[in-house]
């Protein structure tokens, strides 16, 4: 018999995703489910996942256990939220309201706006500042469901500049609930002071910041925004290879804005992940599906952005191509910490089915940060992560008030109406 300290019983439905990982093609529709179901944890980790009837001859629940009764509810996953920019200084406001007026991205760039001018205001923010701004963004997140999350740097742009902010990040990790997994992104963009002289600027992130980076184990991932006006598929794959040898996992920002040739990129380095992807086309997916490279689809920047379209999720999933999605958080497009929020755009925006999003916040979301033995299902052995909806699966990509009545991470109630 498993001890339990911790126990969601009689839930109408749980959704395990439970199972190998990552899904792809047909099998991201499989979210496994149980009727009447419970799921049971020890110090954090669950000891039992199944039928609520099944539970009593498998599980020893302690007198002191905390129990929520889950009758009329739907129990899922912790959301894990692969691409993030949460920690940074200064507002952006006023660039969404240039954009509802018909400014372009570019147009606010060129005019002195968009990521320098968050380096800016980031560049002068102590460690200190960063994470008290970044906490109240976390806890957002948290609220929303949200259990493990990516945050990224790039808005210092020095080697001084990002390590405060890759500081501040793994502080939030030790601090906040939310477990917090930290990326390296000093080629977010290339600074002001380098604009004429971009690959000396390359040459400063590989031979400067990245083992400044590594040697104080300030990162598990480096990222590079492969984009026109930002960096070519040959100082990207630079980058990312650099990055590897100094023990830095690869990930890449592609295809967003045009079709810059970051899948490619991202295939050719062996990326876990390849991000945005709203101009990746068919050849571009066939080598994502070849390489094993998960696709992270921020459909909430596209939106805020006001690109006119989307990523192209069915084909990318058609194509047998791992698909997850993220939030995006960031002080220019990222306006919403809602992972249910993705979903609903994953759903009514790029023809995604349901089941397939819930996959993608989950289960494949975990596997894109290399996070899949630890997040992401319901299952015995991963850490207990959930979240508990009102009523019906379908309540949470429903516009409205939130339908979360709990958030649990570790086994602790950390969220929702409880």
């Amino acid at each position: 018999m498993q001890p339990a300290d911790f126990l969601i019983e009689h839930a109408d439905l749980i959704a395990t995703c439970a199972g190998p990982a990552p899904r792809r093609g047909a099998a991201q529709r499989g979210i496994g489910t149980i009727r009447d179901g419970a799921v049971a944890a020890h110090a954090g980790r669950i000891v039992f996942a199944g039928p609520s009837a099944e539970m009593a001859g498998q599980v020893d629940v302690r007198p002191d256990a905390v129990r929520l009764d889950a009758r009329g509810c739907t129990v899922v996953p912790g959301f894990v939220d692969p691409h993030t920019h949460l920690v940074y200084a200064g507002d952006r406001r006023d660039e969404l309201r240039q954009r509802l007026a018909g400014a372009t991205y570019a147009a606010i760039a060129a005019a002195g706006g968009g990521i320098l001018r968050t380096v800016e205001a980031t560049r002068t923010a102590s460690e200190d500042d960063l994470v008290r701004l970044a906490r109240p963004r976390l806890d957002d997140m948290a609220a929303s469901g949200t259990t493990t999350c990516e945050v990224k740097s790039g808005y210092g742009l020095t080697v001084e500049a990002e390590v405060r902010q890759l500081r501040a990040i793994r502080r939030l990790d030790r601090e906040h609930e939310v477990d917090v997994v930290p990326t390296f992104l000093g080629a977010h963009e290339i600074p002001a002071e380098y604009r004429s002289r971009p690959d000396d600027y390359v040459a400063l992130v590989i031979e400067k910041m990245i083992p400044a980076v590594a040697e104080a184990s300030l990162a598990e991932w480096c990222d590079v925004f492969c984009e026109r006006g930002a960096f070519t598929p040959r100082q990207s794959a630079a980058i990312l290879r650099a990055g590897a040898r100094a023990g830095l996992k690869p990930r890449i920002h592609a295809d967003e804005l045009s079709s810059s040739g970051g899948a490619g990129v991202a295939a050719e380095v062996g990326a876990r992940s390849a991000d945005h992807l709203i101009f990746v086309d068919e050849a571009g997916a066939d080598g994502l599906a070849a390489a094993g490279v998960c696709a992270v689809l921020l459909p909430i920047a596209a939106l805020c952005l006001k690109l006119g379209r989307y990523a192209p999720a069915r084909m990318l999933i058609d194509r047998g191509v791992p698909v997850a999605l993220g939030t995006d958080v960031n002080p220019g497009a990222g306006l919403s910490a809602s992972m249910p929020c993705a979903m609903t755009l994953g759903c009514f925006a790029m023809d995604m089915t349901l089941e397939e999003t819930l996959v993608a916040a989950t289960l494949n979301a975990a596997w894109s940060l290399d996070r899949a033995d630890t997040a992401g299902s319901l299952e015995p052995g991963k850490l207990m992560d959930a979240v508990v909806v009102d009523g019906d699966l379908t309540n949470l990509i429903r516009v409205g008030p939130s339908p979360i009545r709990a958030v649990i991470k570790r086994g602790r109630l950390v969220g929702g109406r409880r």
